[in-house]
């Protein structure tokens, strides 16, 4: 689980503008009301995953109450972690959830660099990994990236060679836009997680 899984439920700073490439709904990631309904999606609630060969789903559950937090996916050397939140209809989250996040990482001791990329702005981070029995402490490199869409949010945490490589990094952006969001009709509060869940009749492992 990433470690600024809780920042998204922090207390908003005021109505910011959406963040979101111009092609966002013709090129991703999708609304489901914009998705092909005849493509062979992963059903995983809140988002749906189009497979493609050499990727591999996760999905990371938390502890105590077993509910499914987040969406990993491995692919070109690289994994993406991403998760739906419920956002206003008019405005957007990730101005704000940006700076949240840079805050954390900086009371970790960690540093960020705000840079654009190809959603938008996006965050480069330098994320301390504590020490355990087998490993020292060390940083880890990471890219924060996210896109306001209608009435969610969508963050994606990129780590391994698409942090630093071009061509992996081409990869794994592309694999964040060919994410679908469904929002679902039940109303929830902006930064509520959306709910994700087991695919149907799967455990994870191969997507293709």
């Amino acid at each position: 689980m990433s470690d600024i899984e809780n920042v998204a439920g922090s207390e908003p700073l005021a109505e910011q503008p959406k963040s979101a490439p111009a092609d966002r709904a013709t090129a991703g990631p999708l609304d489901e009301s914009e998705a092909n309904p005849v493509r062979p999606y992963v059903d995983l609630g809140g988002v749906k995953v189009l497979p493609r060969e050499g990727l591999h789903l996760r999905l990371e559950v938390e502890e105590g109450s077993k509910r499914v937090v987040a969406v990993g996916l491995d692919y070109a050397n690289s994994t993406l972690q991403v998760q739906p939140f419920a956002a206003p209809r008019s405005s957007g989250l990730w101005h704000e959830i940006r700076l949240q996040i840079a805050e954390q990482i900086a009371r970790q001791g960690g540093t960020t660099t705000v840079r654009e990329g190809a959603f938008g702005p996006e965050l480069l981070a330098q994320v301390p990994v504590a020490a355990t029995d087998s490993a020292p402490g060390h940083m880890r490199l990471a890219r924060f990236v996210g896109v306001d869409g209608p009435r969610w949010f969508l963050r994606g945490v990129i780590a391994g060679e698409a942090a630093v490589e071009p061509n992996a990094a081409a990869q794994v952006e592309d694999l964040f836009r060919s994410i679908v969001v469904v929002r679902g009709t039940t109303p929830m509060p902006p930064r509520d997680l959306i709910p994700l869940r087991m695919p149907t009749g799967a455990a994870g492992g191969p997507v293709r």
